[in-house]
């Protein structure tokens, strides 16, 4: 027979959490080595309420592996109030997995993150503190853009560019969830509300579930997300970003998602938030 203990957090605790912690969901893939960096990494950040794993694995994460992980969360937190470190575990390896609506947490924030970029805890404290000052925005630190497509004056098409036509450009319309802090209520309208067919194109083409994001955030705002400039620390190899072609099917995906949604809900913005604080001139 087991003892249940229930456990009554206050009122006031609990409305703290919810508006002044955040929680860190990590995408990984396996990359263990990069996994165990991460978690102790954020562990150690005063906000984070919880740790959430996106597991797409076959075979679920070992007991060698989650116990390393929690003793990990042990010895790098910083306050009493422990970051709480769970596995979202799924049943087939699918893109559309990181944003799942999770069950129990209790902050309305989420920064969601790969397992191989880092940043550190200062940095997350400004981005966070951007992000509570337009908590229905995305605020990230990978700006991506759009513009349409003057070479086809037949049908309005649109380009996908990366970093260095943002850098040249000096404009942005989207920010990666690679890194980026949005509202806990966008993975229940990604994967309930939002048209089936964007979910479907993303499990078919392994790619753009970022863009898609992106795409339903923009659509429900009708405003740009707020790119903020900070340290990244990269410490895996390089991603599909670095494939050939890969711009070529962000561009195919940009167009296909506007067609899927009838219009371009994406907002183009020359905002960039910077912690005055780091800076002699801003």
């Amino acid at each position: 027979m087991h003892t249940q203990i229930h456990m009554c957090i206050p009122t006031f605790i609990q409305t703290y959490i919810h508006r002044k912690m955040y929680t860190v969901l990590i995408n990984t893939w396996r990359r263990n080595d990069l996994l165990k960096q991460s978690v102790a990494h954020y562990a150690g950040c005063s906000s984070v309420d919880a740790i959430h794993v996106v597991w797409s694995e076959i075979e679920p994460p070992s007991a060698t592996l989650q116990a390393y992980l929690k003793r990990s969360v042990h010895l790098k937190s910083k306050n009493k109030n422990r970051p709480d470190l769970r596995f979202n575990l799924n049943e087939e390896d699918n893109l559309n997995n990181r944003f799942r609506p999770i069950e129990g947490l209790r902050t309305d924030a989420i920064f969601s993150v790969d397992d191989d970029v880092i940043f550190p805890c200062s940095t997350l404290e400004f981005a966070f503190s951007v992000w509570q000052s337009a908590p229905d925005s995305m605020v990230g630190f990978v700006p991506r853009m759009h513009w349409v497509d003057s070479k086809n004056h037949d049908v309005r098409r649109y380009t996908y560019g990366g970093w260095w036509s943002v850098w040249w450009m000096g404009t942005y319309s989207m920010v990666l969830s690679k890194a980026a802090f949005l509202h806990k209520k966008y993975l229940d309208m990604y994967t309930n509300q939002m048209p089936a067919s964007i979910r479907e194109y993303v499990i078919k083409e392994r790619n753009c579930e970022d863009v898609a994001m992106s795409f339903l955030v923009a659509n429900a705002t009708g405003a740009p997300p707020i790119w903020v400039k900070g340290k990244i620390f990269e410490i895996g190899s390089t991603g599909i970003s670095s494939l050939k072609g890969h711009s070529e099917r962000r561009t195919r995906c940009l167009n296909d998602f506007v067609f899927l949604y009838g219009h371009m809900p994406l907002v183009a913005s020359n905002v960039k938030a910077v912690n005055a604080c780091d800076k002699w001139f801003w």
